[in-house]
């Protein structure tokens, strides 16, 4: 198997199991079907969904804004270079030292969450002598069709003004009048993973006439609607994503029959499009370590894969029960296939990476199996459980190949361990 024209096994032997691949043309391709699909639209690429220097950078270069979602996702796109003013700042509790930040470095767009931080950012804009560019992130109560997890538009969730209960035309109103903040409009997201756009219409309905309501407060017309996104990626042969050029004909119909509806004046629209850009584009590559047959209900066999990775390099089966598949990657086999379950090495009854999948019945130790569309929120969610090290993190394609994320050692975990080293002294250590 190769990926981006670099051999499993030689990545394997070069970098060490398990490894994380990013394809950076498919990573590139990606981020210009959006640009280009979503022309005149602002597309922000989803820092929380795998982001370091080397992202932010290709993320730069194919003129993609960039959202962030804490201080240090936003200061590791600073530390590149990255335009400020192409950066939006989310979070449901962003500390004081994380809006200054923001602030300070002019960030484009600051998504305001709850009435605390409103006032807070009227504050520090005050200080720092600037006026801060704000949308209002609003929970328009549409009920997403994903797990409940990565929902977030419905009602009782940590995310944003409820519509229902007015607290979002208050929070408007809030921002409108506060001396340091140039309200530009509104922010919805309904949830992740989302394959169609009957969600963004009643969304956006909800949205707009959301500014709608505030133009008859105020008389001021808002510029700008934040659509989110979440668009969905292929994990199985059973997952349909739509295109960007057909995500973009049907979100722009949405809004602008809703505009028209309306007899709003021109608005700007800015999407999200999460892991669609970096899902596709990842591939974990583990190695296999024990082939075990377990006699389940009525006397079926389950096969149990175990490999050197697991929940900690990729949580999201055991967080949510996101559904993958994998291949047999180092070698060709021509064995029949057998049902199998592909665990890691965890402690945890829970520590499953491929819950049902059909593998050759010839696997045996020592083989290399591949996990594809982990491009997004496994190396981002990824721990040191059981003071597992994490994997590195490998760009291939036509640019070469090179590690954008080094493995961590022992010496890195033991470095943060403050405790005693050596043999005990006979004294207390306290």
């Amino acid at each position: 198997m190769l990926i981006g024209g670099s051999r499993v096994q030689s990545l394997i032997e070069r970098f060490g199991s398990p490894v994380h691949i990013i394809d950076e043309d498919e990573f590139r391709s990606r981020a210009r079907a959006f640009a280009t699909s979503f022309a005149g639209w602002t597309v922000y690429y989803a820092g929380k969904a795998f982001v370091n220097r080397t992202i932010a950078r290709w993320v730069d270069e194919e003129g993609l804004s960039l959202d962030v979602c804490s201080g240090n996702e936003l200061a590791v796109a600073l530390s590149t270079g990255f335009p400020p003013e192409r950066i939006a700042m989310h979070g449901n509790n962003k500390s004081i030292a994380e809006l200054s930040a923001a602030i300070e470095a002019g960030v484009g767009r600051i998504v305001v969450d709850c009435v605390e931080e409103i006032d807070r950012v009227d504050d520090l804009a005050g200080r720092y002598g600037r006026e801060a560019a704000v949308l209002v992130r609003v929970t328009t109560g549409v009920e997403a069709h994903t797990h409940d997890y990565i929902a977030t538009a419905h009602e009782d969730q940590k995310f944003g003004f409820s519509l229902q209960s007015g607290q979002a035309l208050d929070a408007l109103l809030a921002c409108h009048a506060a001396p340091h903040i140039r309200l530009l409009g509104v922010h919805s997201h309904i949830g992740s993973q989302i394959f169609d756009t009957e969600g963004f219409a009643v969304a956006a309905r909800r949205a707009l006439g959301l500014i709608h309501e505030f133009r008859a407060r105020t008389g001021t017309q808002l510029e700008e609607v934040n659509l989110g996104g979440g668009f969905g990626i292929a994990y199985t042969a059973q997952d349909a994503p739509l295109s960007p050029s057909d995500l973009h004909r049907g979100l722009s119909q949405i809004v602008e029959q809703v505009r028209t509806d309306l007899d709003l004046g021109p608005l700007r629209y800015a999407i999200e499009p999460g892991r669609a850009i970096v899902g596709p584009a990842g591939v974990a590559l583990y190695t296999v370590g024990v082939v075990k047959p377990v006699i389940v209900d009525r006397g079926s066999v389950r096969t149990y894969v175990a490999v050197d990775g697991g929940m900690s390099d990729n949580v999201r089966t055991a967080l949510y029960h996101a559904d993958y598949t994998a291949i047999l990657a180092g070698r060709p086999s021509h064995a029949e296939p057998k049902l199998a379950r592909v665990v890691g090495k965890h402690c945890e009854s829970g520590d499953i990476l491929v819950r049902d999948v059909y593998l050759p019945a010839d696997l045996r130790p020592g083989d290399i199996l591949a996990v594809p569309g982990v491009g997004a929120y496994a190396r981002a969610l990824s721990s040191n459980y059981n003071h597992a090290a994490r994997p590195a993190v490998i760009a291939v394609g036509s640019a070469g190949v090179r590690p954008i994320l080094r493995r961590e050692t022992l010496d890195d975990l033991l470095a943060l361990d403050m405790g005693p080293t050596g043999p005990r002294t006979g004294q207390s250590d306290r």
